[in-house]
């Protein structure tokens, strides 16, 4: 286990926490805008695929589909919190729930993972509609679970509100 945890588990959790400060340092937002702004970008290329590889009651439940996979996101930024709403406290709150999700979620993480790994090759169909379904199904999940799952227990960035305590070092613009 420690195998998996040190090669596996650790780089992706490091590579998560350097996307939600890349995040944070460009856009100056909470970081708990990546993951639903993310599932959003993922579903509108989706949307775009099923038009050219779609047509007719197949395509108009595909884009059912992604409409209703899309919603939560959606709910999310609409009525979130201010971008201005990053602070210590968010902060605090964000690197706790973090803390939590790394320790107590580690095996479900890896199990994402290793279903997103694998779904993409377990979806076959006879049916080319089906078969084309299935394949955004598996993109869609490929795309975003891991996010979803790493996101989530990844180091939140600290926050730019002028606590000195909180500053970074060197601060270049």
């Amino acid at each position: 286990m420690h195998w998996i945890n040190r090669y596996i588990d650790q780089p992706l959790l490091d590579g998560a926490a350097s996307s939600l400060r890349a995040w944070h340092i460009r856009t100056g937002l909470s970081p708990e805008r990546l993951e639903p702004l993310w599932n959003i970008v993922v579903t509108g290329l989706l949307v775009f695929a099923a038009g050219h590889f779609l047509a007719g009651p197949a395509l108009l439940l595909c884009y059912g589909g992604l409409v209703m996979l899309a919603l939560p996101s959606a709910w999310t930024l609409f009525t979130g919190r201010n971008a201005d709403d990053y602070n210590i406290a968010a902060y605090k709150r964000l690197r706790t729930r973090a803390f939590m999700k790394r320790e107590a979620e580690w095996a479900v993480r890896l199990a994402i993972l290793f279903t997103a790994a694998c779904l993409p090759f377990l979806t076959r169909s006879g049916d080319p509609s089906a078969a084309y379904f299935m394949i955004g199904a598996s993109l869609w999940f490929v795309l975003t679970g891991p996010a979803r799952s790493y996101l989530a227990a990844a180091e939140p960035p600290m926050p730019r509100d002028g606590d000195p305590s909180f500053k970074a070092d060197l601060q270049f613009g």
